[in-house]
């Protein structure tokens, strides 16, 4: 290499570890913000992040391949440049793309997996493999000694992997909630055109100008098209580290007011909390005495003979949400005590901004995993009532639901108190709830399953309630009674619901911390109870 060239070279690529540094940290950007990007479509998921992390992980090896081939033959600072330039674009391209594909109807016989792979695919391969391509060009033009090249080489790759590591704390602590995830790909997009400018930049002066024209037209150009679009406005009333959150207002439906006693004439506003894609409350912030999802009015029937017999409740929550039960709690129940754990401040904030827990006095709220807290409470003052109602997406959170969990809701709670715990799975055949009420088995005396729909047979996905109580003495009877014959007439008109229906002790399903969920054939099959 002439000694004018390798002046040049050290000039213009001053710190190939920098360079390296800037498009690992905008790899794991991507890679982190995808997830957040993808949650109000399909979900937070053990699918969603492993297709995350499997596609980014395809496109960086195509990419690494295909640099190392265009490094061979083409090497230089306008190469480097372009690909940085092109690694802009496609970063941009992940906004219109993802609005794209959101309203696709997949093929009715591709599985769920499929579906949550092939969006992903579409909306974030070639981002990474664009910013795959440019470590192999790095390297090959950091390559001004054979003798020494394998220290350049792990110099190189060292500070890729120090850029990966600070882009992954960087976005997970603390971008995300800053600046909310669309501004975090606007502002990656800005970073690699920038980087792409310098670098292309590496002629004569008309060149220069030239090349850089191009890749500011091509950003703008990008830019205002996504914005005339509408695609650059965040979807979230406020975005947290845990969820995008919306709340939507509307009037009570013709359905709702007759259930609920209200008048046509002038209907109540109905809050809905929504987190990510689901939906996560109804609220009436005006009527806290007021229940509109099914379960919630399933835990006032069943916790009623309880209620009765000790109006000052002690009552915890593991989950917040829109604090509609909570504060249902403290409407019907003025002598009660009521703690709630809710790990997302953000949520908590806007229950008390939009859905009444502003005017609440006798709710006590932990923005903590309700596990920690709980684990950091005595059992001395124990609880009359413990609700588990978090949920990430569709699913509860695994560690909310093993057995040496169940061990701590059973610390905590008073001889005659009752667990309540609301967990949704597929219907007649969900494994995991069947799996879930063995698991309580193993430490309550008394467990009892309440479908809250009257087609839970045959529907996709169902809620359940579960309630688990050491001694039956809270008005139902265990799982091999009649508890279902004690429900108030207004409760869903469910055939074998409670102790209708009975779990067959064949199976051996346990959801552990210690072995993992042994979800172990045959199912424990559900019957028609014959008592």
């Amino acid at each position: 290499m002439p000694a004018t060239q390798r002046r040049s070279l050290r000039q213009r690529l001053w710190n190939p570890h920098a360079v390296v540094f800037v498009s690992s940290f905008c790899i794991m950007v991507i890679e982190l913000v995808a997830s957040r990007l993808t949650a109000p479509v399909l979900g937070v998921s053990l699918y969603t992040w492993t297709s995350v992390i499997g596609v980014i992980m395809a496109g960086i090896a195509l990419g690494n391949y295909t640099g190392g081939r265009l490094a061979d033959r083409w090497a230089s600072m306008w190469l480097l440049g372009l690909l940085f330039a092109l690694a802009a674009v496609f970063s941009l391209s992940i906004l219109l793309l993802r609005d794209v594909i959101r309203d696709i109807t997949w093929p009715q016989w591709m599985p769920l997996m499929g579906r949550v792979l092939a969006h992903i695919t579409i909306v974030f391969f070639l981002p990474g493999a664009v910013l795959g391509c440019i470590s192999p060009v790095i390297v090959r033009l950091s390559m001004t000694d054979v003798a020494r090249s394998g220290t350049t080489v792990g110099r190189i790759y060292a500070w890729s992997t120090v850029g990966s590591i600070a882009g992954t704390f960087a976005t997970g602590f603390f971008l995300v909630s800053w600046f909310g995830t669309k501004d975090i790909i606007v502002g990656a997009a800005v970073a690699l055109a920038v980087m792409g400018i310098w670098f292309v930049t590496d002629a004569p002066w008309r060149t220069a100008l030239l090349r850089a024209a191009i890749i500011v037209l091509l950003m703008v150009g990008s830019y205002l098209g996504l914005r005339q679009a509408d695609l650059l406005a965040s979807e979230c009333l406020r975005e947290t580290n845990y969820f995008c959150i919306n709340v939507n207002t509307d009037y009570l439906d013709q359905d709702r007011i007759a259930l609920l006693g209200f008048d046509d004439e002038d209907p109540p506003i109905v809050h809905t909390l929504v987190l990510d894609r689901l939906v996560h409350s109804y609220t009436l912030p005006e009527h806290p005495g007021a229940l509109i999802y099914g379960y919630e009015r399933t835990y006032a029937q069943v916790i009623g003979p309880l209620a009765e017999r000790v109006p000052d409740l002690r009552s915890f929550f593991i989950g917040g949400g829109g604090y509609t039960f909570p504060r249902y709690m403290e409407e019907t129940y003025p002598e009660s005590e009521i703690v709630v754990a809710e790990i997302d401040p953000g949520v908590t904030q806007i229950a008390r901004e939009m859905l009444g827990l502003n005017g609440s006095q006798r709710i006590v709220a932990h923005d903590e995993d309700a596990r920690t807290l709980m684990a950091s409470l005595e059992g001395d003052d124990p609880y009359d009532l413990i609700f588990g109602d978090a949920f990430n997406d569709f699913s509860v959170p695994y560690h909310l639901t093993t057995l040496e969990f169940t061990q701590l809701v059973d610390r905590l709670l008073a001889p005659d108190g009752l667990y309540v715990a609301n967990i949704v799975d597929g219907g007649g055949r969900g494994s995991f709830m069947r799996a879930f009420v063995h698991t309580q088995r193993a430490v309550f005396a008394h467990v009892a399953v309440i479908p809250t729909i009257a087609s839970w047979r045959s529907a996709p996905r169902t809620t359940w309630c579960a309630y688990c109580a050491t001694a039956a003495a809270t008005g139902w009877k265990s799982s091999t009674g009649r508890a279902a014959r004690r429900q108030p007439r207004s409760s869903p008109p469910i055939v074998g619901m409670v102790a209708g229906c009975r779990f067959s002790s064949r199976s051996r399903a346990i959801v552990s911390r210690r072995f993992g969920s042994s979800w172990s054939r045959p199912w424990p099959a559900v019957t028609r109870s014959t008592a």
